[in-house]
């Protein structure tokens, strides 16, 4: 099990990005969440399998291609502390 943390950067808020990628974590057995920065960018960490948790980042990317400039990414061990997928506040 695996954590992804990613800091999207673009124009990233006001465009749904959150909603998208909290329907496209549905697909996958994925934990964690996504939420706004105030500095503009978007923060997302998802939990699961590595190879759902990449499959849902490919797909985010390719869905909101137009939008990210960067996306930095890390991973980890997972932590187990999240359940199910959501929007933070």
């Amino acid at each position: 099990m695996k954590q992804y943390e990613v800091y999207y950067a673009g124009r990233v808020q006001g465009v749904g990005f959150r909603a998208n990628a909290q329907h496209l974590a549905r697909r996958y057995p994925v934990t964690g969440f996504v939420r706004n920065l105030p500095d503009g960018r978007v923060h997302l960490v998802a939990e699961g399998l590595e190879d759902h948790v990449r499959q849902l980042l490919e797909d985010i990317a390719d869905s909101m291609a137009g939008n990210i400039v960067s996306a930095p990414t890390q991973s980890r061990p997972a932590t187990g502390k999240y359940v199910g997928f959501s929007i933070a506040g």
